[in-house]
């Protein structure tokens, strides 16, 4: 099963955490002090909101899948439509470990396709050292140039083609 992803920087988060859990019924699956995941079933939604952007509103969207077997189709997907793929393998961000690739749309929006591995205590921390807090902000590469970007801390698509990786 896929489930889609949005991500949203937010000013306020108890102010967004109260607002969209009254939105969506429910509180959210994972809250943090910069950070909070709702893991809706209908629709099927990973929505996330983190105080970690440059400015507030849509960071990216993506794709979730359960196996390693659908996210290979997808990036089959990508390759044959002929995107530039930023591929991370696996890699930690969002409290999460996860095994990802980006490509960014004609707009400039970074759309992120992962299968989560497992949890992680940080927002995001370096393989070798579980201790390590790594990156201040969200995980979305940066939009090329001419188009105005929301993420924040990987390369940009020119970057991503030449086999630059994101930070997280």
């Amino acid at each position: 099963m896929k489930r889609f992803h949005v991500h949203v920087h937010v000013d306020n988060l108890a102010q967004n955490i109260a607002f969209y859990s009254a939105m969506f019924n429910q509180a959210p699956a994972r809250t943090e002090d910069d950070y909070a995941k709702w893991m809706l079933q209908d629709p099927p939604v990973n929505f996330a909101i983190s105080t970690r952007g440059d400015k507030p509103g849509l960071d990216h969207l993506g794709i979730q899948v359960e196996s390693s077997e659908e996210l290979n189709a997808l990036k089959a997907q990508a390759a044959q439509a002929d995107m530039s793929m930023l591929d991370e393998g696996e890699t930690t961000c969002c409290y999460a470990r996860s095994d990802k690739y980006w490509v960014t749309d004609p707009q400039g929006i970074a759309w992120e396709q992962f299968h989560t591995l497992d949890n992680i205590p940080v927002f995001s921390q370096k393989s070798s050292e579980p201790n390590q807090a790594q990156a201040p902000a969200c995980c979305a590469p940066k939009a090329p140039k001419t188009v105005a970007s929301t993420g924040c801390c990987g390369p940009t698509a020119g970057q991503a083609a030449n086999g630059a990786k994101a930070c997280c």
